[in-house]
């Protein structure tokens, strides 16, 4: 009697997993709004109570388990941005070195989104989204008001370094780590050594907890998707397709045409290896919404994946979490070029460069402010003399390409880390070129 030698299923890696939880979330979720649509929703009674089950599921079961996930990302971001900051600017040999980083994160940074809301205009101009179109809405929005870039720059200096962790301003904690890691540097002998020892341990401690909230991930983006399906309203898209589309196509050219070429240019390194790298990180993205939630998931690919040094990772992606807004420039780009046609304004010239410029400034002079990307777009309209009310009109596809755009600024970090990292030496090319390095430390015992 032979006995067959059986072979293991392999498991699914985490990408493929999060892939399907996103999948069988958006067709739970369309299947949710079709039936809700068309009356066919059932109800259930649990203890003499009825239950409607659109309700149940979306505003019950997934509201609470995408928030959850959202929460869970949230939680690591304050220690992991101090802790990693703290262990990277105190592992650096020339305190020199961090203005260095600064100078080269924030001056690619700004390239970046100054050539990404010209292509944003440059495209809008040729397809003319808002021509012929004459859209009505019942919705307003008003201007917050944006603080000034001096006023900005004064409050990067935490009066109160607790509060800014307590408030998650991304800004002090920065300045704060970075003046803490400094200091511990400088303090030699036993008890500089144990605190820095210390450190790193606890830096490994948080990372370990980023790879248990990403092995939960496909559960999260399940619930968000899904959630997300089921409340979209898809009548919203029939007066704004052509902008829709328009924005996402921009932001697609930006992630996988743009970021390769300066990619390729400054460093040398294949831009292949790096998007194949980004996908879980931009799903991550994609799903959250936010920048600085996905931070964990973006400094540990940086660190796992891409064999960028934490002492340029950690500074360069925190950094740019929060000023870095390429997705938000292509919006504005085409926002504005929208927005015009539809009130019939013509833009000229001179409008356009101011609009280049108020963007690209703004993408650091309104750091941390809610709902950041529609306020920049209101300064941005309020600068050539467009109808802020205007903004109104495409609120409702917003959440979607929010999404997307936010998955094409972690790439943009993850490609300006890259660069900034191998100008100082600071990545390991063995890391970079391995396309296996790092899955190993997304399993979990």
């Amino acid at each position: 009697m032979t006995t067959a030698n059986l072979t293991p299923h392999k498991k699914l890696g985490l990408t493929a997993r999060i892939f399907i939880g996103m999948a069988i979330g958006i067709a739970i979720g369309t299947l949710l709004q079709l039936l809700s649509d068309d009356s066919g929703d059932f109800s259930f009674s649990v203890f003499n109570t009825e239950f409607s089950t659109y309700a149940f599921l979306v505003e019950g079961i997934f509201t609470i388990l995408g928030t959850l996930f959202i929460k869970a990302l949230k939680m690591l971001v304050v220690p992991l941005v101090f802790v990693s900051l703290v262990c990277g600017t105190a592992n650096l040999s020339d305190p020199s070195k961090l203005g260095r980083l600064g100078g080269k994160a924030v001056g690619l940074y700004i390239g970046t989104t100054a050539i990404a809301i010209s292509l944003a205009i440059v495209f809008a101009l040729i397809v003319q989204p808002g021509s012929g179109i004459d859209l009505a809405s019942d919705s307003t929005y008003t201007a917050k008001q944006a603080p000034s870039l001096a006023q900005v720059i004064i409050d990067m200096m935490p009066s109160n370094p607790v509060d800014a962790m307590a408030q998650g301003n991304m800004l002090q904690i920065i300045v704060f780590a970075a003046f803490f890691g400094i200091a511990l540097a400088m303090v030699k002998g036993e008890s500089g050594s144990r605190l820095r020892t210390f450190f790193d341990d606890l830096n490994e401690v948080i990372m370990r907890i980023v790879t248990i909230v990403m092995n939960l991930a496909p559960y999260g983006v399940f619930a968000l998707m899904a959630k997300l399906a089921a409340t979209t309203d898809i009548e919203v898209f029939q007066g704004l397709t052509k902008y829709f589309f328009l924005v996402l196509f921009v932001l697609f050219i930006h992630a996988l045409v743009t970021y390769p070429i300066i990619l390729k240019l400054f460093s040398g390194l294949n831009p292949i290896t790096l998007l194949k790298k980004m996908r879980d990180t931009a799903i991550f993205a994609f799903s959250t919404a936010s920048s600085s939630a996905t931070l964990p998931v973006t400094i540990e690919t940086a660190n796992k994946k891409l064999g960028v040094k934490n002492s340029v990772a950690s500074f360069t992606l925190s950094l740019g979490s929060t000023v870095n807004m390429d997705g938000t420039a292509i919006m504005q780009g085409v926002a504005t070029v929208f927005i015009a046609q539809v009130y019939n304004v013509d833009l000229s010239v001179t409008d356009f460069l101011m609009v280049i410029l108020t963007a690209t400034l703004a993408s650091i002079g309104t750091a941390g402010v809610p709902g950041v990307g529609l306020l920049m777009l209101a300064m941005v309209l309020q600068q050539v003399n467009l109808p802020v009310e205007g903004i109104a009109l495409i609120i409702g596809v917003d959440r979607l390409l929010d999404m997307t755009r936010t998955a094409v600024n972690v790439t943009g970090d993850c490609v300006v880390s890259c660069i900034v990292a191998k100008s100082e030496n600071e990545i390991d090319l063995a890391v970079y070129n391995n396309p296996n390095a790092g899955s190993k430390y997304e399993e979990l015992p």
